[in-house]
Order: structure tokens, then sequence, then C-alpha cells
């Protein structure tokens, strides 16, 4: 089927609801930012592969709403369909509901908008519809992609390439205390301690990374993040754990039984809330409207922040070791790539034009496999060669990846997935040839900025959105910015992507407290030019107020996880203060001490020419 196809196959089953929209967004029953390919509807509907997107259909017409990280690539992938973009971050885009307050009315007497709730969060669901009230617009529950795109048993998927993927049965396994650094048991106690305070019986939790931390558990259901497809009830007194019975093996099932976990089918979760009483505590964000349905029309359901989500956050000491280790097999990996690509035979490829994009990724992921921890990698790798690296999430294929020669910019955004811990690092390279002075100083300001916020100290209590502009001051004052966030949250042995703490524009109310690792990677993009960006990941960690001069507040600030060296060839020194000089300094010289010992003796004298003092 063409993605005209589908759109056809969809507006008929439209008509026959009464419905005058269909709105399908990028995610799946557990809000998850990475998903199983059962739930890639918006991909199989309109053909736009990128992570963020919703698509709304009308009688008339079809339309993807996406943010600037995908402009560029929606722009390719929706070419040749009838599928509009719509660029949600400009400012004069309307929002899916205000566009569908203005056009619909003028094309149906009582319209009515569908939509499947079990991809709606709580919150979503009840903002959109009360949005839509107000307008006089309906709105429906109902799955219409389900009968378009079917599932089929696996012995027909051969037979019928286009048939939906079943949801995975692949096993999942004990995530060992030595790692995890607190037992479930421990964490059961904490977190019943928390729904206690807030007078709550039951909690309702569907985001998978949470699941999979206070269970100890990990999976192989997403690709990048070893989480489990399941459900979790916890009540005081008992803890239920949804999940299709194919993944349960007898190893897991006697550790859960150990633990007082109950095991019930995936799908039973529904039933299992219409039976329960008392007060339900659920996290509006997360939890999906199907879910919040369910429960016992006589239970008091309260919305409230996932109690998981904040304790996830904040790391701790076993963990926070662990992730030291991964970002030390990390750099090793980091090392012999960034090596090897400054080989002498890597290059005479590159001249030749034997090298692309997918060769390097593939490269890097055959160092990363020597890790002793590894396990995957923790997103895709992004290779993006001159222009491409201006694609913010720019994914190269096989059959698409540029040929990458000795000359010009490289951008690669990439990390792992090690038992100790999760990484996630940018840097930006030149490849050869005479460096633009355009160049030169938007990789400076990118650092400056990067540099700036790593070294900050606050006090206590403050939020990320209070220091996003930190990272940016360089560049804005040369009238340059970028429109993704400055930072994000990331997780142990779990998703790269967390929360509740980021460093972004956005107002978020969450406080930057100790234990919780953030991204710092500020950016710079010309189209067409190249992609300038650097990433570390750092933690948040006290001031020794014991050798600092501060006042009596509680000050807090960064310690750099991450070590790799950066490209000092494309700095323009002329920008740097001293300050920033001995930032750098310092930043190589530990990342020698830490790394050296590991590495063979030409490895180790490449690295001491990256890392020597400016």
């Amino acid at each position: 089927m063409t993605v005209q196809d589908k759109l056809t196959a969809l507006r008929g089953l439209m008509q026959q609801e009464g419905l005058s929209a269909y709105i399908v967004p990028s995610t799946d029953p557990h809000a998850s930012e990475y998903m199983a390919s059962h739930w890639t509807e918006v991909c199989w509907l309109t053909s736009f592969t990128g992570e963020a997107g919703t698509a709304v259909v009308t009688s008339d017409q079809a339309l993807l709403w996406t943010d600037s990280r995908y402009y560029l690539q929606a722009g390719i992938e929706l070419e040749g369909t009838t599928v509009s973009l719509m660029r949600e971050s400009d400012i004069d885009c309307p929002k899916i509901a205000e566009w569908l307050i203005s056009n619909l009315p003028n094309s149906a007497e009582h319209p009515c908008v569908g939509v499947n709730p079990e991809m709606w969060s709580v919150d979503g669901y009840k903002k959109l519809k009360e949005q839509l009230a107000e307008a006089g617009i309906g709105l429906k529950s109902v799955d219409l992609i389900r009968p378009l795109w079917k599932t089929v048993p696996k012995h027909d998927a051969c037979e019928n390439p286009e048939s939906r993927p079943a949801i995975p049965t692949t096993p999942f396994y004990e995530f060992d205390t030595r790692y995890a650094g607190e037992s479930v048991h421990s964490k059961l106690q904490r977190i019943r301690a928390k729904l206690h305070d807030k007078k709550a019986d039951a909690m309702v939790v569907s985001a998978l990374d949470e699941i999979a931390w206070v269970l100890n558990i990990r999976g192989n259901d997403v690709e990048y993040n070893p989480v489990v497809i399941s459900y979790l009830v916890l009540e005081q007194d008992k803890c239920t754990l949804f999940v299709l019975p194919e993944k349960v093996t007898k190893e897991v099932s006697a550790y859960l039984r150990a633990n007082d976990i109950t095991i019930k089918d995936y799908g039973d979760v529904f039933a299992y809330l219409g039976m329960l009483n008392g007060t339900i505590l659920y996290d509006g964000a997360k939890v999906n409207e199907a879910l919040y349905e369910a429960i016992n029309a006589g239970a008091k359901k309260v919305n409230a922040q996932s109690p998981i989500l904040v304790a996830k956050s904040h790391k701790n000491d076993i963990e926070l070791a662990g992730v030291r280790r991964a970002m030390e097999q990390d750099a090793v990996a980091l090392t012999r790539f960034f090596r090897w690509l400054e080989s002498k035979d890597t290059r005479d490829k590159m001249a030749e034009g034997k090298l692309t994009e997918w060769d390097l990724m593939e490269q890097l992921h055959q160092y990363r496999l020597m890790g002793k921890t590894f396990t995957e990698e923790s997103f895709g790798t992004i290779a993006g060669y001159q222009g491409n690296g201006a694609i913010v999430h720019y994914a190269a294929t096989e059959e698409t990846a540029a040929t990458v020669y000795p000359k010009g910019m490289l951008l690669l955004d990439s990390g792992g997935q090690y038992l100790d811990g999760t990484t996630d690092i940018t840097r930006t390279v030149w490849l050869g040839g005479d460096i633009p002075a355009q160049a030169k100083r938007d990789y400076t300001y990118v650092l400056k900025g990067h540099l700036m916020l790593g070294h900050i100290r606050w006090p206590r209590g403050t939020r990320g959105n209070q220091i996003d502009a930190l990272a940016k001051q360089y560049m804005w004052q040369a009238g340059i910015t970028y429109g993704h966030g400055t930072g994000h949250g990331v997780g142990h042995f779990l998703g790269c992507h967390e929360g509740p703490q980021n460093i972004r524009t956005d107002m978020n109310p969450t406080v930057l407290e100790p234990g919780q690792i953030c991204s710092d990677e500020p950016g710079i993009y010309r189209t067409g030019k190249w992609g300038i960006r650097t990433e570390n990941l750092v933690v948040v960690t006290p001031v020794d107020s014991t050798k600092e001069a501060t006042t009596e507040d509680e000050w807090l600030t960064w310690e750099t996880l991450t070590l790799c060296p950066y490209d000092t060839t494309l700095i323009d020194f002329s920008l740097l203060t001293k300050q920033e000089r001995q930032w750098l300094n310092d930043y190589h010289a530990e990342v020698y001490r830490r790394i050296s010992p590991l590495l063979n003796e030409d490895e180790a004298l490449w690295l001491a020419d990256k890392c020597k003092a400016i």
C-alpha cells in the first residue's frame, strides 16, 4: 500500500465512525520515546521515520506536525506523498487543536475527532477534549489503525511483509543488584512509603523504564532501551506485573516470586484495574487514557507525578561508580575509533570514495563491542558528514549514507548501553583541508557555551531552565541559536533520555539535585554546510563548602563523566579566555590520566597528542 492507499482506507473508516478528523501520534501505550515497531503507526501511515511527529487526517487533507529537529528529514521523507509538513516550532504554526478548531466546523455540522485512547496520556487527552469542546467539536475514542495495519502470525509474516509486527516476546532478565545498587525489596518499600504519604492504596505504572528500574529487570523489547513491555500495579500489600507469558523464563519467574511479585498476562491489566478499590494514584503525563478509563468507577483517582520517576533520577553511589566504568569503556572505543579515522589506510579509502557515514557507524560499533559490559547502542548513531550534520536527528542508512572524504566536517553523536551504565557523547571533528573562519568561530562559540555550562555552580533549588542561557550566551551575541534542548536526563542502563530534570528554555519545575545525570550539548547548525555539537554527560554533585568560599546556601555543581578529547584544530583561540584554556587543559589531563592505562602503547601516544596542553 502506498501512503495514499492508506489514507484512503483510513478515510473510509472515519466516514463509518462519523469522524471529521483522526489524529495519530508518534507514541505507544507506555508514553515511550523509542517504541517497539508494533506501534510505529505514524511511520506506517506517512513514511516519516522521525521520533516525534503527529499526523492529522481529514476528508481532504493529511498533515504532519513535527519540530525543528526533523524539518529537513520530514521534508525529504514526505516528498511524493500528499502529507503536508506543519513546522510546529515556527511561531506562526498553529497547534493541532487550533488548526482543527479553525478548519473542522466549516466541514461538518457536528464535527468529531477520533483518537486511540491507548496512545494518549490522560493529561493529553483531557486537554485536547477541553480545547475541542469549547469550539463544539467532539472527541471519540476509537482505534482505526489496527483494522488497517494488522498483525499476522509469525509464520505468515514473510508472506505479508507489510503486516504489523507483533509485540516482542523475547524473554527478559534480572538486573543484578551489584549493578543496580539497591534491591527490589528496598525500592518497593520506598515507593510504598511515598504512596502512604499521599494516602494512596495503589499505583498504576505504564512507563517501561520505571517498571524496569523498580523491579530490577531488563529486556530487549525496544531498540536501544533495555526495557520490558509491561504494566505494573503496585499496592500496599501486593505487586502485579502484567507481561506476555512467553517472556517469562523459569529463572525470572522464580526471581519475581521471591520478591512477592505476581505475574499476569499483559492484556489482563484492564480487567484488573476495574476491580481496584480505594485511592488509585496515576501519573497523568504517562498513564494512557484507556488505562484511566478502565479503573473502577468507584475508586478515587489521584493524578500525581510518579514517585518512581523521581527516585530513578537520583543515581546511587553504585550506579554512579558503574557509569564511570562505562565511560572508561566508551572512551577506549572512541579513542580507537578516532585514531582509526586519522590513519593513513582510512584516509586513503576516503580519498578513493570508498567510505560512507554508514561505514563509520559500523566501525565505531565494532570498537564498542570490545567493551566488557557493552550490550548495544543507546540510540542510533548519528554520523553527519558536512551538511548532513546540520540535520539534528540525522539517520543514515546503508543505502542513503553519504560518502565521506578526507576534508570538511563530521559530527558524531553516539552512545552505548553497558550493564554499568548508559553513555551519550557528541564530538565534531575536522577531516582535512583548510578550515573556514566561520567554522572555527561556530565551533568555538559552541565549545565556550559547553564549557561554561559544565563548570558553573548554583544554589540548591535551581532549575534547568534557569541555567540554559549560559550555554547560549556567546552564540546569542553573534546572532545564532539552536532549536533543541541543551541537556536531557540520562538513565542508568535504561533510556538515554529520561526525566524529570532537563536543561532547556521550557519551564520545568524540577530542581537539579545531587545524583541526577544530564547532558551538556549546545550546537550550531548551518543548512547545507555543517552541524557542530559538543556533548558531555555531567552529574550534579555538592560543592565542598569546607574548601570553597561560599555563602551559607548549599551549593551544587557538575562532575563531568564523559572522557574524550575535543578537536582543538577547530578552536579559534583568540575567542578563548585564560580560564577556558585552563578548563580545557584540566579536562584533557584527566582524560589522559584515566584512559591511557587502558590502551596499548601506540594508542596511548595518540591520546597524549590529542590531550596535550594548549
